[in-house]
């Protein structure tokens, strides 16, 4: 089994609701453990800031699939809740990113990793931090990335 670190988030609907269920629809996946759960938090948009406030989580796996295995999983769970791409960083019912899959280097069309904005995100890195504050990713750990941003907005549901 190897860890990966998935982050999710929605801003459309009962968030609360459409997080749980995508954890489920994860854990639901052969090959595919959920082993640890941040809390949710209530995050600002950041990118579009013109739509709805976001609910954020961070869930560490473990898993038999490949980086891009794990990728398609969580498409399908997207999916299967019913996620719509309509615009860039827009409104989402759910989203789901690989932040992190046991140290892997991938960048090709599909995939990369680490996922290329979590150390700049505060909104990806608190939730996070809570889970896997001493996880290194490109050199720093969770908390130490974390330390470098504001993190003014970002409350614990």
């Amino acid at each position: 089994m190897t860890q990966a670190y998935l982050g999710l988030g929605s801003n459309i609907g009962d968030k609360a609701a459409m997080l749980a269920a995508a954890i489920d629809g994860l854990a639901a996946t052969p090959g595919l453990v959920v082993t640890a759960r941040s809390r949710d938090y209530r995050t600002p948009p950041w990118g579009d800031t013109d739509q709805d406030w976001f609910l954020n989580a961070a869930i560490g796996v473990e898993t038999t699939l490949s980086p891009h295995a794990l990728l398609e999983a969580c498409l399908a769970v997207e999916a299967a809740l019913g996620r719509v791409r309509e615009r860039r960083w827009g409104p989402r019912v759910i989203d789901i990113d690989v932040l992190h899959y046991a140290g892997a280097e991938v960048s090709d069309e599909r995939l990369v990793l680490p996922h290329r904005f979590v150390r700049e995100r505060a909104f990806v890195l608190v939730p996070l931090a809570e889970i896997a504050p001493d996880l290194v990713i490109g050199g720093e750990t969770v908390r130490q990335a974390l330390a470098k941003h504001d993190a003014t907005g970002i409350e614990p549901v």
